[in-house]
């Protein structure tokens, strides 16, 4: 049995008393705090500190507080659930400005010259492709800083796989061939939606097919095509799906043995004659079956068929 601790103040340091604690203290920022850098820098300190746990004694609270926390981080850096949520603080709605373009992103952030832009630019129009696809192809800025400046500039949640990780169980939700297709893995259900994590959004046909598979609304969360890549490898190998189509039966028996009612150890007297007698009568309730009749029918044709022929041999052979 898991020992017993308050994670949020002996891990995280959070003094506050009132739980459960809102999203904004969880991840120790000030509260509606808008910017996706920081929320993110956050998240990914008090991660790789809650890590440090997740061998030893308090591993199944480490995991808990993980899954917390990311789910916190995908929350604030997706401006549409956001907005929600931080209307259900008590923050009133205001009309969302204009959202900064990629572009524009790359460029306050410095991770290019506008002249290195230019360059860009004019290689993403020779090849045919998107500025994002192009600067991954040419790798001038990290794939990571690339992708969270992209999903900045669309309102959508970046995530690092291999730091968050994903919930094994949803695996068998999305088709290996659906997953290496069109290069998604599911990530956790959060507030009745199923993450999916993609280097692309989720075409409409799509995702209105995995929201009638899975029964759920989908939502898409970047990352990497080198992080989608090394996930479909690691969850969708033909040993990894046997041990998940393995656990799942496994989970299933086990619910199903839960949910049977216990048998009684000893049945009364009265309940040992009626089997008895219930015994007795099967071979008798058999024969009166429609199949049980049909077999005896056969079975005195047989004979009928069999004498007939003896008293015809006879006749031959006496005439």
């Amino acid at each position: 049995m898991a020992k017993q601790i308050d994670v949020y103040r002996e891990w995280l340091g959070i003094t506050e008393t009132n739980r459960p604690l809102n999203y904004y203290q969880l991840l120790k920022l000030k509260q509606f705090e808008d910017d996706p850098e920081k929320i993110r820098a956050s998240y990914r300190k008090l991660n790789a500190h809650v890590r440090k746990y997740q061998t030893g004694e308090y591993g199944p609270q480490s995991q808990q507080l993980l899954n917390e926390l990311a789910k916190a981080m995908l929350c604030l850096t997706d401006a549409q659930r956001k907005s929600d949520y931080d209307a259900s603080l008590g923050r009133v709605r205001v009309e969302e400005g204009k959202r900064p373009t990629f572009e524009q992103i790359l460029l306050s952030r410095k991770m290019l010259t506008p002249e290195q832009l230019n360059r860009v630019r004019a290689f993403a129009d020779a090849v045919g492709l998107p500025i994002r696809d192009a600067l991954l192809q040419q790798k001038s800025v990290a794939p990571e800083a690339v992708m969270q400046a992209y999903a900045e500039s669309v309102g959508l949640p970046y995530v690092d796989l291999a730091e968050t990780g994903i919930d094994e169980t949803l695996v068998l939700q999305i088709p290996p061939a659906v997953a290496r297709n069109f290069s998604c893995v599911p990530v956790m259900v959060d507030d009745g939606q199923l993450l999916i994590a993609s280097p692309n959004p989720l075409n409409p046909d799509m995702e209105e097919h995995l929201r009638h598979r899975v029964g759920m609304p989908v939502r898409s969360v970047f990352c990497t095509p080198a992080g989608v890549n090394a996930a479909i490898d690691k969850y969708y190998s033909r040993e990894a799906l046997q041990a998940a189509t393995a656990a799942a039966k496994q989970a299933a028996s086990a619910k199903a043995s839960a949910s049977k009612p216990e048998k009684t150890s000893q049945p009364t007297t009265k309940t040992q004659s009626q089997a008895a007698a219930a015994s007795e009568d099967a071979p008798a309730a058999a024969s009166a079956s429609p199949e049980g009749f049909k077999r005896t029918l056969m079975i005195a044709w047989i004979v009928f068929m069999a004498l007939l022929i003896l008293f015809l041999a006879y006749k031959m052979f006496t005439a």
